[in-house]
């Protein structure tokens, strides 16, 4: 009876991007389907939720979930933070993961796990592999100003993406075949310029912490006929966020260059726009399919 063949083993880098990186999503299922052993993740912000949910073994149940949201559903992931470090606590969307996959400890994992998040205060990268991968996650996907830091061990911490939004460096210490890393923030491509409702300021009793709140949330719910003009607050921060992630990616590539490497086009969707899960993990299996197929011609 003749042996099987050993499993080609990967270790996986799974970068920020907010939306995006629900392309991770079809990277992953790619990867299973076509008989790579995926032995160790590491993530920052959306990368480290996706990275997380799958050592768990239950990207299935997420994928369940996440595809069935509506923009309604976005909406009432959100809980309004009443602080001046950020608009939203993202307990709720938490709450809501825990509940679906339970609660885990990073160190009883089957694969080996990293997420990264930011210092706030010293501004150092910081790898969470220990503990709670609730918290873990909560860090790392903490977007300046979106959503509040979390504090893990009297450190401030917030996205990961901020200091290396693909984190190849904690794979130095793998021993498998293949670094395979996935940037959702790359180069944009021309397309025709996204269109959206021109969101006009709100005010409520002057206070401008709750307009900026209104403000989002109607971005958020806009009508995408009509023809954009100002950026709002989330727009700004967004885009500003896209623009040093793909500078620092750029550099952390250069320093760290994965066996292969997927990219995912920042302007496929707004950061926000959870509710396209279907055609964004559609786009994740599509993009490594076609760099498999160049790896091989190659």
């Amino acid at each position: 009876m003749s042996e099987k063949p050993e499993k080609t083993t990967v270790s996986l880098v799974l970068g920020s991007g907010g939306a995006r990186g629900l392309a991770h999503i079809g990277v992953i299922n790619w990867l299973v389907d076509h008989g790579y052993e995926i032995r160790s993740v590491s993530g920052s912000s959306m990368g480290a939720l996706v990275g997380g949910v799958y050592a768990t073994g239950q990207l299935d149940v997420f994928t369940r979930w996440v595809t069935a949201l509506t923009r309604v559903d976005v909406l009432r992931l959100l809980d309004l933070s009443f602080s001046s470090t950020g608009l939203f606590k993202g307990d709720r969307v938490m709450g809501v993961i825990r509940d679906l996959i339970g609660d885990h400890q990073i160190e009883d994992l089957p694969i080996t796990y990293t997420a990264v998040a930011t210092d706030l205060r010293t501004g150092r990268e910081v790898w969470l592999d220990r503990g709670s991968l609730f918290d873990a996650i909560r860090a790392s996907t903490a977007i300046p100003t979106i959503f509040t830091p979390h504090e893990i061990n009297g450190r401030e911490l917030v996205d990961g993406g901020l200091v290396n939004p693909v984190p190849i460096s904690p794979t130095a210490r793998d021993h498998t075949d293949l670094v395979v890393a996935v940037n959702p923030a790359s180069r944009s491509r021309r397309r025709t310029p996204r269109r959206r409702t021109r969101v006009p300021e709100v005010t409520q009793g002057g206070r401008t912490y709750r307009s900026r709140i209104a403000r989002f949330v109607r971005e958020l719910m806009g009508d995408d006929g009509a023809v954009e003009q100002d950026l709002g607050l989330f727009d700004v921060v967004s885009r500003s966020m896209d623009t040093v992630q793909h500078l620092v990616a750029r550099l952390q590539l250069a320093a760290y260059s994965p066996d292969v490497l997927v990219e995912i086009s920042r302007d496929v969707c707004l950061v926000y726009e959870f509710y396209r899960a279907k055609e964004l993990i559609e786009l994740g299996w599509r993009e490594t399919e076609e760099e498999f197929r160049a790896l091989d011609s190659g």
